[in-house]
Protein backbone atom coordinates (compact mmCIF):
# COMPACT_ATOMS: atom_id res chain seq x y z
CA UNK A 1 0.00 0.00 0.00
CA UNK A 2 2.75 2.15 0.49
CA UNK A 3 4.44 1.52 -2.51
CA UNK A 4 6.47 4.80 -4.32
CA UNK A 5 5.61 5.14 -7.45
CA UNK A 6 7.41 8.29 -8.75
CA UNK A 7 9.97 7.67 -11.42
CA UNK A 8 14.02 8.15 -10.43
CA UNK A 9 15.15 8.23 -14.02
CA UNK A 10 12.12 10.42 -14.29
CA UNK A 11 13.25 13.20 -11.38
CA UNK A 12 17.21 12.96 -12.44
CA UNK A 13 16.14 14.17 -16.19
CA UNK A 14 14.19 16.86 -14.56
CA UNK A 15 17.06 17.68 -12.31
CA UNK A 16 19.13 17.83 -15.14
CA UNK A 17 16.86 19.49 -17.29
CA UNK A 18 16.82 22.65 -14.69
CA UNK A 19 20.61 23.28 -15.10
CA UNK A 20 20.97 22.72 -18.88
CA UNK A 21 17.96 24.71 -19.55
CA UNK A 22 19.66 28.05 -18.58
CA UNK A 23 22.12 26.79 -20.86
CA UNK A 24 19.96 26.44 -23.77
CA UNK A 25 18.25 29.66 -23.66
CA UNK A 26 21.66 31.80 -23.17
CA UNK A 27 23.32 29.74 -26.23
CA UNK A 28 19.57 30.04 -28.37
CA UNK A 29 19.55 33.67 -27.44
CA UNK A 30 23.22 34.78 -28.44
CA UNK A 31 23.06 32.92 -31.78
CA UNK A 32 19.74 34.65 -32.55
CA UNK A 33 21.43 37.95 -31.65
CA UNK A 34 23.80 36.54 -34.44
CA UNK A 35 22.14 35.12 -37.18
CA UNK A 36 19.23 37.61 -36.90
CA UNK A 37 19.98 40.30 -39.67
CA UNK A 38 20.54 37.63 -41.91
CA UNK A 39 16.70 36.21 -41.05
CA UNK A 40 14.27 37.23 -43.26
CA UNK A 41 10.95 39.21 -40.87
CA UNK A 42 9.05 35.80 -41.48
CA UNK A 43 11.68 33.87 -39.44
CA UNK A 44 12.03 36.87 -37.33
CA UNK A 45 8.67 37.10 -36.08
CA UNK A 46 8.68 33.23 -35.67
CA UNK A 47 11.94 33.07 -33.47
CA UNK A 48 11.43 35.32 -31.18
CA UNK A 49 7.73 34.18 -30.45
CA UNK A 50 9.27 30.77 -30.30
CA UNK A 51 12.10 31.59 -27.34
CA UNK A 52 9.35 33.54 -25.59
CA UNK A 53 6.75 30.49 -25.78
CA UNK A 54 9.32 27.95 -24.70
CA UNK A 55 10.42 30.04 -22.17
CA UNK A 56 7.56 30.34 -20.49
CA UNK A 57 6.47 26.73 -21.24
CA UNK A 58 9.70 25.11 -20.24
CA UNK A 59 9.59 27.07 -16.55
CA UNK A 60 5.55 25.58 -16.41
CA UNK A 61 6.58 22.61 -17.70
CA UNK A 62 9.67 21.49 -15.33
CA UNK A 63 7.07 22.79 -11.84
CA UNK A 64 4.69 20.28 -13.12
CA UNK A 65 7.11 17.53 -13.84
CA UNK A 66 8.95 18.05 -10.30
CA UNK A 67 5.33 18.39 -8.24
CA UNK A 68 3.65 15.76 -10.30
CA UNK A 69 6.70 12.88 -9.91
CA UNK A 70 7.96 13.90 -6.64
CA UNK A 71 4.50 13.99 -4.81
CA UNK A 72 3.08 11.27 -6.68
CA UNK A 73 -0.05 13.95 -8.54
CA UNK A 74 -1.33 12.36 -11.89
CA UNK A 75 -3.02 15.35 -12.65
CA UNK A 76 0.30 17.26 -12.88
CA UNK A 77 2.17 15.02 -14.29
CA UNK A 78 -0.09 14.26 -16.99
CA UNK A 79 0.16 18.59 -17.51
CA UNK A 80 3.79 18.19 -17.50
CA UNK A 81 3.26 15.05 -20.51
CA UNK A 82 0.94 16.94 -22.40
CA UNK A 83 3.69 19.78 -22.26
CA UNK A 84 6.16 18.08 -23.37
CA UNK A 85 4.53 15.97 -25.66
CA UNK A 86 2.71 18.56 -27.66
CA UNK A 87 4.12 21.69 -27.50
CA UNK A 88 8.00 21.57 -26.52
CA UNK A 89 9.07 18.55 -28.66
CA UNK A 90 7.50 19.64 -31.30
CA UNK A 91 8.89 23.34 -31.51
CA UNK A 92 12.41 21.87 -30.67
CA UNK A 93 12.03 19.74 -33.71
CA UNK A 94 11.02 22.82 -35.92
CA UNK A 95 13.94 24.51 -34.46
CA UNK A 96 15.91 21.12 -35.00
CA UNK A 97 14.73 20.74 -38.44
CA UNK A 98 14.14 23.62 -40.41
CA UNK A 99 17.25 24.67 -42.78
CA UNK A 100 15.34 28.02 -43.45
CA UNK A 101 16.74 29.09 -39.84
CA UNK A 102 20.15 29.14 -40.61
CA UNK A 103 20.98 26.52 -37.83
CA UNK A 104 24.51 27.13 -36.43
CA UNK A 105 26.44 24.08 -35.04
CA UNK A 106 26.55 25.10 -31.19
CA UNK A 107 22.54 25.70 -31.86
CA UNK A 108 22.09 22.39 -33.47
CA UNK A 109 24.15 20.85 -30.59
CA UNK A 110 21.68 22.05 -27.57
CA UNK A 111 18.57 21.19 -29.50
CA UNK A 112 20.10 17.49 -30.29
CA UNK A 113 20.69 17.69 -26.23
CA UNK A 114 16.81 19.39 -25.46
CA UNK A 115 15.73 17.12 -27.99
CA UNK A 116 16.88 13.59 -26.25
CA UNK A 117 15.58 15.43 -22.68
CA UNK A 118 12.51 15.85 -23.92
CA UNK A 119 11.80 12.20 -26.00
CA UNK A 120 12.81 10.43 -22.55
CA UNK A 121 10.83 12.50 -20.10
CA UNK A 122 7.86 11.76 -22.68
CA UNK A 123 8.34 8.42 -22.35
CA UNK A 124 9.16 8.09 -18.55
CA UNK A 125 6.40 10.39 -17.95
CA UNK A 126 4.11 8.03 -19.80
CA UNK A 127 5.33 4.70 -17.96
CA UNK A 128 4.48 6.64 -14.68
CA UNK A 129 1.69 7.92 -15.00
CA UNK A 130 -0.27 4.56 -16.19
CA UNK A 131 1.72 3.14 -13.10
CA UNK A 132 -0.04 5.86 -11.00
CA UNK A 133 -3.10 5.59 -12.65
CA UNK A 134 -3.51 1.61 -12.38
CA UNK A 135 -2.85 2.13 -9.00
CA UNK A 136 -5.65 4.62 -8.15
CA UNK A 137 -8.04 2.41 -9.83
CA UNK A 138 -7.01 -0.15 -8.32
CA UNK A 139 -6.88 1.57 -4.83
CA UNK A 140 -10.67 2.88 -5.27
CA UNK A 141 -11.72 -0.58 -6.50
CA UNK A 142 -10.47 -1.60 -3.19
CA UNK A 143 -12.47 1.00 -1.50
CA UNK A 144 -15.59 0.89 -3.02
CA UNK A 145 -15.33 -3.25 -2.39
CA UNK A 146 -14.83 -2.83 1.32
CA UNK A 147 -17.61 -0.18 1.71
CA UNK A 148 -19.83 -2.55 0.10
CA UNK A 149 -18.48 -4.88 2.22
CA UNK A 150 -19.71 -2.85 5.40
CA UNK A 151 -23.03 -2.17 4.62
CA UNK A 152 -24.58 -5.76 3.35
CA UNK A 153 -27.18 -5.24 0.89
CA UNK A 154 -30.42 -6.81 1.61
CA UNK A 155 -30.93 -10.30 -0.34
CA UNK A 156 -33.86 -10.66 -2.90
CA UNK A 157 -35.52 -12.67 -0.60
CA UNK A 158 -35.72 -11.00 2.65
CA UNK A 159 -37.45 -8.10 0.75
CA UNK A 160 -40.11 -10.34 -0.67
CA UNK A 161 -40.88 -11.82 2.49
CA UNK A 162 -41.14 -8.11 4.16
CA UNK A 163 -43.20 -7.08 0.74
CA UNK A 164 -45.73 -10.20 1.46
CA UNK A 165 -46.43 -10.00 5.15
CA UNK A 166 -50.03 -9.60 4.78
CA UNK A 167 -51.80 -7.69 8.47
CA UNK A 168 -54.19 -10.17 10.01
CA UNK A 169 -55.83 -8.00 12.68
CA UNK A 170 -58.52 -6.61 10.39
CA UNK A 171 -59.63 -10.72 9.08
CA UNK A 172 -62.21 -12.61 10.73
CA UNK A 173 -62.01 -16.17 12.51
Amino acid sequence: DNEILSSLPLQMSLYFNVYFFPFWWLSTVVILYLKYPDLSDFYKFILVTIMILTSLIEVIRLYLGYMGNLQEKVPELAGFWLLSLLLQLPIILFLLFNESLKIQPLERAVHIVFAFFLAFQVIAAFVTLKRMVNKLATHFHLKEFHRLEEQPVPSFYSLGREERAVPTAGRGP
